[in-house]
């Protein structure tokens, strides 16, 4: 059997994550890009009459430009900076991480047995300007019982998530479907994120058997 190895095009440029997310370190990872990690720090409070669409979309494309701006100038030029965001939805209200046990109960027993959406924006910063899109995907809940919202806190999983909940970890097992990109969900939506950086002229490597 003839083993073929194929690596993309090599790119003079620059790929910088901007953000600490250990989850979009790895999927970005996944894909065989080389980068670094650089993190914004920016605002990320919801203005007022604001959508969770127009919400994500800001701070994506605030948290690249942030950081691309930020760059020495003779950086600049060959550098692309990548920034996203990601919110859990639930009737047009956004869910944030919860503040404490009482918060994450309230949260997930909304979600439980019920539809809700994650929004995620990625967004790229660069010499020629930022461009990003928002990738929209359908979460379905199985019903919940209080004890297993009780015991799911208590893993310490929820509370550093959006929505108080992580979908590639234990929580997975309370997601009856979704409808839409399981990356996305996760923090990074892997086919948008590879479309968009191809089009700025970065690739990542690719073996072929």
């Amino acid at each position: 059997m003839v083993k073929v190895k194929a690596s993309s095009i090599a790119s003079s440029k620059k790929l910088i994550l901007a953000s600490q997310s250990p989850r979009r370190k790895k999927l970005l990872a996944q894909l065989g890009y080389q980068f670094s990690i650089q993190v914004s720090d920016i605002d990320e409070t919801v203005a007022v009459s604001e959508t969770p669409y127009a919400y994500v979309l800001r701070l994506a494309k605030h948290k690249a430009q942030h950081v691309w701006s930020h760059l020495p100038t003779t950086t600049q030029q060959n550098s692309v900076v990548l920034g996203a965001d990601t919110s859990v939805v639930f009737n047009g209200q956004i869910l944030g991480k919860p503040e404490n046990e009482a918060d994450s109960i309230k949260i997930l027993s909304l979600l439980s047995n019920n539809q809700h959406q994650v929004l995620t924006a990625i967004a790229l910063a660069s010499n020629e300007g930022v461009i990003g899109q928002v990738i929209t995907t359908e979460v379905f809940f199985k019903s919940l019982s209080k004890s297993e919202i009780a015991a799911y806190w208590l893993t310490g999983e929820p509370q550093d998530k959006a929505g108080s909940y992580g979908i590639q970890g234990l929580a997975g097992q309370f997601v009856k479907g979704i409808n839409g990109s399981y990356s996305a969900v996760v923090g990074l939506p892997l086919y948008e994120t590879a479309q968009l950086l191809g089009e700025a002229g970065i690739y990542g490597s690719i073996e072929a058997k």
